[in-house]
């Protein structure tokens, strides 16, 4: 019998930063409190996930790959095609999880996991996967049948599970997270400490809507002694790139197409951050005790603007719908860094919210899982 720190522990993940950063920030705790502990990645074939993995500083004794796809919000030839993939995609995993033999196996939603669940609930091996969001999605609702913990970002969450399924962790944060400071951010970027930082992401794809809605009032926001930190991903990159060549002076405007292990640099040096409401503003933000004004995505079933709402309505937040981003962005901006008794209380109520522990914590049920199974 492998003592504790033997544990084989397989992690599913993939789709979008919002399904494998918490993913490897759980990997990093887990190697952190149990160094002999041996992991394996699975990630979709020729996913999202595959140049973060190589950007990683976690050590995965694996990585394999299994095919799958969207069954949701897609045509119906998409939707053949998906359900397809996922039944090659299952014969894989059935083969892989059987090979591998895992004590545990991780979920972070994406339909990457669908195979992989199935395929660790054939073989009796414990699953447990991590709700990142407060409000479920299709995918973890079908997943829940196949595992037996679901692990919760917040409390809220508890209302869509039996409660012997949940464990309330908060969100995990990877290590370089946890050590951003906001001197090392200053230095990392070339601000000026003088200024008000503004940064602006759209996750971790980029948000057309929400770039071109700053690009509309930089000129404002860069007069009015504002600098900003702006990444846009990569498919707006190359035109956002050409324009800001083409400013006269871009000395307080940084733009990058993609920030990695530098995120947490960018938010710690922030005053306030404009992006979408996704999973990560649940743990980042109070993390950092950032204030945000959050645009949700409109067409993403309903799970953001229930994120948006959480932060909202505990005073850490502003939130805007986009039909009416073009005409508020500027205002609103301009009021909230012009009002540092507001902002004071916005970083507040932000850092009353922060659980710095949430990886920890997520590892640590996850090896009691894997322990029980023994």
């Amino acid at each position: 019998m492998r003592n504790e720190n033997g544990f084989r522990i397989m992690v599913a993940a993939g789709g979008t930063g919002g399904h494998v950063y918490p993913a490897l920030a759980i990997a990093e705790a887990l190697v952190r409190l149990y160094p002999q502990v041996s992991l394996g990645f699975v990630g979709g074939v020729g996913g999202f996930e595959r140049p973060l993995m190589k950007e990683t500083t976690v050590q995965f004794a694996t990585y394999d790959e299994v095919r799958s796809g969207p069954l949701h919000g897609v045509n119906i030839l998409k939707m053949l095609v998906s359900a397809i993939q996922l039944i090659i995609g299952t014969v894989q995993a059935l083969w892989l999880v059987k090979r591998r033999n895992p004590d545990a196996l991780l979920l972070t939603g994406g339909w990457v996991g669908l195979p992989v669940a199935l395929a660790a609930w054939v073989w009796r091996v414990p699953s447990m996967i991590f709700l990142p969001d407060i409000e479920p999605g299709l995918t973890i609702q079908v997943l829940r049948r196949l595992v037996r913990k679901v692990a919760l970002t917040v409390d809220e969450s508890k209302q869509y599970f039996p409660s012997n399924e949940t464990v309330t962790t908060g969100y995990p944060l990877r290590q370089s997270m946890l050590d951003a400071t906001r001197e090392a951010g200053i230095k990392q970027f070339g601000l000026d400490e003088s200024r008000k930082t503004l940064l602006v992401f759209g996750g971790s794809r980029g948000s057309r809507a929400i770039n071109y809605a700053l690009l509309d009032i930089l000129p404002q926001l860069l007069a009015d002694g504002v600098q900003v930190i702006h990444v846009t991903g990569t498919l707006d990159w190359p035109d956002i790139e050409a324009r800001r060549k083409a400013m006269p002076d871009t000395t307080h405007y940084r733009a990058f197409p993609y920030l990695h292990h530098e995120m947490g640099l960018a938010m710690a040096a922030a005053d306030v951050v404009v992006c979408r409401s996704g999973a990560s503003t649940l743990g980042e933000f109070p993390q950092f005790g950032l204030p945000s004004i959050l645009i949700p995505l409109a067409w993403a079933w309903r799970y953001q603007k229930v994120n948006a709402d959480y932060l909202a309505e505990r005073g850490a937040a502003i939130e805007l719908d986009e039909k009416d981003m073009t005409e508020r962005l500027l205002p609103t901006l301009h009021d909230l860094l012009h009002d540092a008794a507001r902002l004071e209380q916005m970083q507040q109520a932000a850092r009353r919210l922060a659980r710095p522990d949430g990886a920890k914590c997520a590892a640590e049920a996850l090896v009691e899982l894997a322990g029980a199974n023994r």
